[in-house]
């Protein structure tokens, strides 16, 4: 009797792509963003035509979003989740009413735990006057357990220079590259853990078997995605760069995504003649009722009723900036100052 296909079930990928518990939401935004004005938007000419303030419709390659002169989310609340926020390519600007702010990018992560309720901003700004400024992300939402929706918010920077990676190399000598965000990555020899998860996250306990990773397979490479080890985890692989690969010998096509038993391994192989790229998300569900409007997310409909009037009266401790979009600067350097003072600095790695 042949063995049960480790496929569970193939979706075309939407906007956004489908998820599973733990997971409440995934974005990827790949946006060919043309040169800056100066004032870290595009030209005012290339806006004819978009619906300012919610363009979302790609013209040209790329989207205003709720950004007026610079794209990008200006100020918005959370409560009750927690953001994972993976910069690929270009700069994004954070800011927030802790009084924290950060430009990141480059393949660094930014993430927040909006526990009790936070605003922030997440400006595109386009620093290049001279060429193009090409912007990719994703942007994962992860729930909060019960337990965890009223922590204080709190972000944590993962700094590209310190998130692991590693290198699987075929027989052939064909390479697969894999980032660890979330979740300790099995390699020869041992294990690379991951960088530590904010202190209240789902990510953290242990008995949730979090991962977060993404992989680029070179054309022709094979590679063995390891098991997870958690009872009851789900997993989920998002193919969106590439042409076909193929999983335990099935064919999948680009623009799909898979949902796989998490606890076989499985081998990937990229039949096609250009890279493969895939996002897996991993986690053992955390079991709880959702209830959810927009970007609150409690358990029951009085505490999101709660949360509506919390943020009516309180504004989450206001918004210290003096525009609900801030841009920080010209430069493209990397940093983030935290809202207890601490500053983080690294020169830009782009050219």
């Amino acid at each position: 009797m042949a063995a049960p296909s480790p496929i569970l079930s193939i979706t075309p990928l939407g906007m956004p792509w489908e998820t599973f518990d733990p997971f409440l939401f995934c974005v990827h935004h790949d946006d060919a963003y043309p040169a800056g004005n100066g004032r870290h938007g595009p030209d005012p000419a290339l806006l004819t035509g978009r619906q300012m303030g919610s363009d979302f419709s790609g013209q040209a390659g790329w989207s205003m979003y709720h950004g007026r002169q610079v794209p990008g989310f200006p100020a918005h609340p959370h409560r009750g989740f927690e953001t994972v926020t993976i910069v690929r390519q270009g700069r994004i600007d954070h800011s927030d009413s802790l009084g924290a702010a950060a430009r990141f990018g480059g393949g660094d992560v930014q993430w927040l735990t909006a526990g009790k309720g936070i605003v922030h901003a997440e400006m595109f700004p386009l620093l290049r006057t001279d060429r193009t400024n090409p912007l990719e992300l994703f942007q994962i939402w992860l729930n909060l357990p019960a337990d965890s929706k009223m922590v204080q918010p709190h972000f944590t920077m993962f700094w590209s220079h310190d998130i692991p990676r590693h290198r699987f190399t075929d027989e052939a000598g064909r390479t697969t590259d894999v980032v660890c965000i979330a979740g300790a990555l099995p390699v020869p020899g041992g294990v690379t853990q991951p960088l530590a998860p904010p202190p209240d996250s789902w990510a953290s306990r242990l008995h949730a078997d979090l991962a977060i990773w993404t992989m680029r397979l070179a054309p022709g490479a094979q590679w063995v995605l390891p098991a997870a080890t958690g009872g009851g985890t789900r997993r989920k692989l998002y193919f969106f760069v590439g042409s076909r690969i193929t999983v335990d010998g099935q064919a999948v096509a680009v623009r799909q995504s898979m949902e796989l038993r998490a606890g076989a391994a499985v081998t990937l192989v990229n039949e096609g003649s250009e890279a493969a790229e895939l996002l897996m998300l991993q986690g053992r569900p955390i079991g709880e009722p959702v209830a959810q409007y927009g970007p609150f997310v409690m358990n029951t409909e009085q505490e999101l009723r709660q949360a509506f009037e919390d943020y009516r009266r309180t504004e989450f401790g206001g918004w210290p900036w003096p525009d609900p979009a801030p841009v920080h600067g010209d430069s493209s350097d990397r940093f983030a100052r935290h809202a207890d003072g601490r500053t983080e600095r690294f020169p830009s790695q782009e050219p």
